[in-house]
């Protein structure tokens, strides 16, 4: 019975889009940093420190969780 559950979570997983919005509006959000950043030469190396401290920020979230 235990297998049972563990596969019918998984189907509720696949089925599951309440974070597709937020991956959705932070692509588009990196994709106007990337456009903003190729038009405006000068605002790209403020654009990599954002970028920069994201990952930072994601990555110590990452490994906080585990």
């Amino acid at each position: 019975m235990n297998k049972l559950n563990r596969l019918a979570y998984r189907f509720l997983i696949w089925k599951d889009t309440r974070g597709q919005d937020l991956i959705e509006y932070s692509l588009m959000a990196g994709f106007v940093a990337v456009a903003a950043g190729a038009i405006m030469p000068g605002v790209s190396s403020n654009i990599s420190k954002i970028f920069s401290k994201v990952g930072s920020v994601m990555t110590a979230a990452s490994s906080q969780g585990s």
